[in-house]
Parts: structure tokens; sequence; C-alpha cells
């Protein structure tokens, strides 16, 4: 469904109406097309004293083929970069101000002392000014638990608290993250920052992701970035439409081959699907006792498969004091106990194959909580409690599984919403706008591929960061 107030704000007299009444101003999200570079304009770097991943940025802004300035508290980055064949300068020259800006990164890293934290500060302060339309912020960090000192723990923790802070201050569709990378896996870095600094993650604003070492990190970085999935072969359940449906198609669109699930009920549009991607149609009512079975004999049939996108979903919204115990046990059946038997299934019978990466989808409503969906919200907030507990298994075994948390986005569902409520919803986040089902699918794609190596047991927010559950 289309957002009218999003294009009329975005008119001449729109514009100049809601200026004059002070109405939020969304603009059009900048989202991916093909042939793109990472950051396409200028991304500017910064650190904190004794910044420890100078190097690794350095490698990452090779491997993405950025186009970089140094901010004046690393003026040793212009010659770092010079080294490694880099073109870069320095953004502000005899105290001029500087170039616009498409991107800033900041190493914070070796923030440890509370007299430290004026160098982001000053960073920021001098450059947010400076973001292009659709900009990024990306700040760099350990997680604390890994600090040696507790005041350096503090003046980690602290950048989380700046950066969501900072996400709702941004305007013009400019985002903002933090990527907390535990010693010994920086080389995994360079496939965050292809994400995060890309059109890809229109929609994701807010969010904290940790990168973590041993062998969930050990992934190759994908030698084609147009087609980071070739090769592979995944699952996707409740594929026929919606969000399922913009799943197949990034993944495929990736390089990656689909197995598309849903039900006998959708047979007939997940067989046009299947025409349009190339996708292996199955037709399966997950709820059924023997789906399991089928599953694992279509994953045997193909070796063994890459991945899995738990994606199937379903609502039946009622108050609790109204709803029947039938709607409570139909959104579980579907939504929680349905992910649970497929896996054990498949990973039983070992069809999981190395370095296979699972994304669970779940919702903002597991997080917040949302009034008329206490069965909903059960079965997503349990979905983010199996990814956590699974997540140390898995990596051990060089495996990796996630979960993407949607918030808002145009869909059927919403576009069924009463009018005031649909508006709230699109409203209530720092970018003014719902999201698009492309945006959940790009997210799910860069979880399923080898750009997120080193991410394990985490929950990635596509909600442009909502106000609910912040």
């Amino acid at each position: 469904m289309s957002d009218r107030y999003l294009s009329w704000v975005n008119s001449k007299w729109g514009a100049l109406v809601a200026g004059r009444a002070g109405l939020p101003q969304p603009v059009p999200l900048d989202r991916h097309t093909r042939h793109r570079p990472a950051a396409d304009g200028e991304v500017l770097m910064g650190g904190a004293p004794g910044a420890e991943l100078l190097p690794t940025l350095i490698k990452a802004a090779v491997g993405l083929n950025l186009s970089t300035l140094a901010h004046r508290d690393v003026p040793q980055w212009t010659a770092m970069a010079s080294a490694a064949g880099l073109m870069s300068g320095p953004w502000q020259v005899a105290g001029g101000r500087g170039a616009r800006l498409k991107a800033l990164i900041f190493d914070a890293t070796a923030l440890s002392l509370t007299d430290d934290s004026t160098s982001v500060f000053r960073f920021l302060n001098e450059s947010v000014p400076a973001l292009v339309a659709c900009g990024r912020v990306v700040l760099l960090g350990r997680p604390p638990e890994t600090c040696s000192t507790p005041e350096r723990a503090a003046m980690q923790r602290s950048l989380e608290g700046l950066m969501r802070s900072l996400g709702r201050e941004l305007r013009r569709g400019a985002t903002a993250q933090l990527v907390q990378i535990s010693p010994g896996a920086e080389t995994a870095l360079q496939g965050v920052l292809a994400f995060l600094l890309s059109p890809r993650s229109a929609y994701v604003s807010g969010q904290v992701l940790q990168v973590v070492g041993g062998p969930v990190a050990a992934l190759h970085a994908p030698t084609d970035p147009e087609q980071p999935l070739a090769g592979r072969t995944l699952l996707v359940t409740g594929a026929a439409q919606g969000i399922g449906e913009a799943i197949v198609r990034t993944l495929a669109r990736d390089g990656a081959r689909v197995v598309a699930l849903d039900t006998p009920r959708q047979a007939s549009a997940l067989q046009s699907l299947a025409s349009q991607t190339a996708a292996r149609a199955l037709a399966i009512d997950l709820t059924a006792a023997d789906a399991p079975d089928r599953i694992a004999e279509a994953a045997r049939d193909d070796g063994g498969w890459d991945g899995v996108v738990h994606n199937a979903g379903i609502t039946r919204d009622r108050s609790i004091a109204r709803m029947s115990v039938e709607a409570w046990q139909t959104v579980l059946a579907v939504n929680l106990s349905a992910p649970l038997r497929v896996h054990q299934a498949l990973f039983s019978q070992g069809l999981l194959k190395p370095a296979a990466r699972i994304v669970v989808v779940s919702s903002i409503s597991g997080i917040a909580g949302n009034r008329g969906q206490t069965n909903y919200a059960f079965s997503k907030a349990g979905l983010i409690g199996w990814v956590q507990s699974i997540a140390p298994v898995l990596a051990a075994q060089g495996r990796a599984i996630n979960a993407v948390a949607p918030g808002f986005i145009e869909s059927a569902m919403t576009a069924a919403m009463p009018f005031a409520v649909r508006e709230a919803g699109r409203r209530l986040n720092a970018l003014k706008q719902g999201g698009q089902p492309v945006d959940v699918a790009e997210a799910v794609a860069f979880l399923a591929s080898p750009d997120a190596a080193g991410i394990n047991g985490q929950v990635l927010r596509v909600c442009g960061q909502s106000i609910l559950g912040a």
C-alpha cells in the first residue's frame, strides 16, 4: 500500500505546508539497485585516541572501494590509505567547511576514559551537519563484557546510548548503528560495513550488532558482491506472498537457489513465483504431522541446504479475554512450533550443511508487545528465545542463527488497519514512515550471507528505529 502522506510531503506545496505547520517531513528512502558501490559518496573516517581498527578499516575500504576522507583526529589515515593504494585526504583544510558526506565511521574501540569521549563528540558535532540525505553513521566499539576495566566497559556501553539518541536526531533518511567487534573478529568487519553503509539497510537504524570470533566468523567473504549467495540453496517458508515473496526474490537476485514453501492453498501463487525466480516450489502445510519429514526429504534430494529462513507466520488478533483457544493454538502452531519441528528434523538428520545460516523472522511485537496480539507476541518472543538458546550450539559447528524483527511494514496486513492506527504505526519511528517488504528481505539476505560472518544469536530490528520497544 502506498503512503500518500509521504508522497504529499515531498511535493512542492506539501513540503511548504508541512514545514510551516511543523509536521513530520520524511524523505523517500534510497534503496538498493544493482551495480552500486557500498557507499555512493565520501566516507569520513574518525577515531578516539589509540583507535585500534584503522588497519582493519583500511582493508575494508579497499575491499568496498570506498572514497574516504580523514577527520583531523586521525591524520594518519591519509598516509595509511596512500600506502594501500587508496586516494584520500583531509576532510577540512585550513579550518574551512568540509565536503558533504555520505557516511561517517568512528573507531571508538580504544575509548577507555571519560575524558576521551570528547573525541567522539567533536567528530559528530562537526560532521553530522555535512551528511547528505539517506546518509549513514557507524560507530565501532568493543562488547562491554570483553573490556578489562570497569571504566572502559562503561565507555563502550555509553556508545549505545549515544548511537540510539543520535539516530533520533538525524534527518532526511539518515541512520545510525553501533558495531561491537570482539577481539579476534576484526576480519569480519568488511561484510558488516558492506550492509550498513549501503541502501540495503535503508530501514535499519538504532541497532547494535555484535561481531564475534571463532568458527562462526571463519566464513570466506563473497567473491562477487552482486551475488553473495551464489552456489547456496536456502529454504524459505511462507514464501508465496508479502514479506516471504520479497525474501525469495531478493535471495534469488543475490544468486541463491531458493526452495520456496507455502501451504497447498497458495500453490498457484507459489508456482508462479517459483517460475519467475527459478525456485523449487514446495506446497506443504507446516502444521501437518508429516511436514518435518517431507521437508527433510526435500533437503535430502538437494544434498542438504545452506540455510533456512523461517518466515511463515499468521495472526489471529483478539484481546486475550475474547480470544478462543483455537486462535491461541493455531498461531503458536504455525509461528513457533513449526520452525522448531522443522529445525529438529533437518539438524538431527544432518541436512544443514557446514557454515549453514538460519534466519528467523520474528517481530517487534515479540519485543514490545501489541494490543490484541498476545498469541502473536508470545510466538514471536518465543522465536527470539529459541535463537538465543541454540546459537552457541550452532556456533561451535561453524553455523549461525539470527532473527529479524520487522516493525511497521507496508503489507496487506497493515493496509487492513484502521486509518489512525496505520498512520501512527508509520510515523512512530525515527524515519517517520513504514518500511517495505524488501527492507526485511535485504536484512534476511545479509544474515544468510557470508557478509554476516561473526554475527550469531542476535536480533536485527528492521523498524526505522521504532519508538515501540526502544
